[in-house]
This record gives structure tokens, sequence and C-alpha cells, in this order.
């Protein structure tokens, strides 16, 4: 089963907890079981897999990832956002989680994070749920 989210992000810059809209996907698809894959299909966004119950970890991950691929930079890409697609091949197009007794398999403190690395922008991002 594929499905898809649609998703408003409104800074430049941010990641954006997704997990109860998943999880939201999976309720409505009635799967007990399985593998659900989530997969950004744009090359200046990513899906990430980290903590939910303290910001500065998202806050911290933010200014990292800046420090590491400033805004500007010496990059011959013309649109001026080469930043961003560098960021997103860091951190990557997809994650995938498993789904026991319908509901997704994560730690105490993980949730899945839309990474937003070029905004704002109207993004969507694409859900497959795959059974046993």
């Amino acid at each position: 089963m594929l499905s898809d989210i649609d998703i408003k992000t409104r800074s430049q810059i941010e990641f954006i907890d997704i997990t109860s809209q998943v999880q939201g996907v999976i309720d409505k698809s009635g799967i007990k079981e399985g593998v659900c894959s989530v997969y950004v299909p744009h090359t200046t966004a990513a899906v990430t897999i980290n903590e939910n119950a303290d910001p500065d970890v998202i806050r911290d991950i933010i200014t990292r990832l800046n420090e590491i691929v400033p805004l500007n930079g010496n990059y011959r890409h013309t649109e001026g956002n080469s930043a961003a697609h560098i960021k997103s091949s860091i951190i990557g197009a997809s994650e995938s989680v498993f789904i026991k007794d319908g509901r997704l398999i994560l730690g105490t403190w993980q949730s899945i994070f839309f990474c937003e690395f070029d905004g704002p922008r109207s993004r969507r991002v694409f859900i497959k749920l795959i059974t046993q």
C-alpha cells in the first residue's frame, strides 16, 4: 500500500515531527505486522529518526549541519541552494521502521522527522506499507 502526506514548511531549515501522520496511515490501513518505508522525493529535503523529548537535540543537529555545510559557501550551483542539496544527501531520503501490533516500533524517545533545508515550501512524503 502506497500513501502520501503533504507538508508545508515555514522556515528555510526545520525538522517537523511526522510520526503521528505516518502512524495515521498505518491505522487507516489496518496492517498489524510489516515494514513502513518513509521516502522524501525532494533533493533539498530529507527524513531521519531521532530524539523527540528534548528540542535541543534537533537544534544541535541543525546547528552542526549549518557549521559543516554553511549556507554561503564557494558553491558552483547557480540556484543558491547547494547547502540544502548537501544536507539532504548527508541525512538521506528514506527510513524504514518495523510495524508490530499495528504500531511503529520506535524507541521511547524516537520520532520520524521530515527535514527541510530549502524552505519554506510545500512538500510530499511517501509511505509504503509492506505486510508479511
